[in-house]
């Protein structure tokens, strides 16, 4: 499952509204990013998202912080974004430095700005079926199995990992989907008999090819939400290849259907605080 293909259908639509918006407004829509520190990858991730605004007709801001920044400077500059008409969404690029309250920071972001989905009012909003922005990476995971014809309705999904902005949104998603989830985690005994009990699987573990070839189910869906040093995913890709009816590949699957979600959010959220929807 390629999410090339659907990726650049969510940026043609999101282009041609960025361009709606400008003609309507006298203005671009504006993503701000914040990034907390020099890291390599962290910076290049900035980078990239900045790269694509740039190309959609999207401005983009950055405020970069120094690594020592506490937890109420960034705070503080996140709050100004928020109070800035002219800013539409905020993203701060995580992880931030281990002594910065990362949660406190992403509860900063005001529920319309936050495009990432990566606050805990907008995973209420998303887990009520309310009106919020979804976490990119899972949102992204939802369209790819729409864009492959994969209804999880009905159908046994197990989500490999519960962090509060891939694991456990995920979840929430797939349970709006009708399907019936497990969640399991570092603690989880037995995991692959679990896992071959699968319709649909969700690596989001964090760890190079942690999932087997012979825990999956044959002709299972099968997600490779990871991604680690190497272009390695979470997945081992040739074993799993053999045994799983869909699978995405890494990099090229969940990677560009995250940033296009981020995209198409931040667009949807400069139309609604101009009122323009």
């Amino acid at each position: 499952m390629s999410g090339t293909g659907p990726a650049r259908e969510i940026m043609a639509r999101v282009a041609e509204r960025a361009a709606r918006f400008e003609q309507r407004t006298g203005e671009k829509p504006c993503l701000a990013t914040v990034l907390v520190g020099d890291d390599p990858a962290s910076a290049t991730y900035v980078r990239m998202k900045r790269n694509r605004c740039a190309k959609l007709g999207i401005e983009s801001r950055h405020v970069p912080l120094p690594a020592a920044t506490t937890t109420e400077a960034l705070v503080a500059a996140i709050s100004e974004l928020a109070d800035d008409p002219a800013v539409h969404g905020i993203l701060l690029q995580h992880p931030v430095p281990g002594h910065i309250d990362e949660r406190a920071a992403f509860d900063a972001i005001p529920v319309g700005k936050d495009v990432d989905g990566v606050g805990s009012s907008s995973f209420a909003a998303m887990a009520f079926g309310r009106d919020g922005f979804a976490s990119c990476t899972p949102a992204g995971i939802i369209r790819l199995l729409d864009a492959y014809g994969v209804d999880p309705s009905g159908k046994h999904a197990v989500v490999i990992g519960r962090s509060p902005i891939l694991g456990k949104p995920m979840a929430m998603l797939l349970l709006a989907r009708d399907a019936t989830v497990t969640v399991c985690h570092s603690k989880t005994g037995d995991l692959p008999s679990i896992v071959r009990t699968a319709d649909i699987v969700v690596a989001a573990v964090g760890k190079p090819e942690f999932v087997r070839g012979e825990w999956l189910k044959p002709g299972a869906v099968v997600v490779d939400a990871g991604y680690n040093e190497g272009n390695v995913g979470d997945v081992a890709f040739d074993e799993a290849a053999t045994r799983a009816g869909l699978l995405t590949p890494v990099p090229g699957g969940v990677g560009p259907m995250t940033i296009a979600l981020l995209m198409e959010q931040t667009i949807e959220a400069a139309f609604r605080q101009a009122r323009l929807l």
